[in-house]
């Protein structure tokens, strides 16, 4: 292995952790501080569905599959 090599493999793998630093850091900032509601283990607090289809007691995009409907 030349020294060049060895400094484009340095350079790449610091790139790598840099840019995994500054996303999950963009993640965390934009996403875990969010102004919904604490969840609750409490039936009414469940994520449930209405009879129009939307989501109820559910902040985050990802909605999970197989939930109830609400009464």
């Amino acid at each position: 292995m030349k020294l060049s090599e060895l400094a484009k493999g340095s350079s790449v793998m610091l790139g790598v952790i840099v840019a995994g630093y500054v996303s999950t850091t963009y993640v965390d900032q934009r996403f875990a501080t969010s102004s919904a509601p604490a969840q609750t283990n409490s039936p009414e607090g469940s994520a449930c569905v209405e009879a129009d289809g939307s989501w109820k007691n559910w902040p985050w995009p990802n909605v999970p599959a197989l939930s109830p409907k609400c009464r």
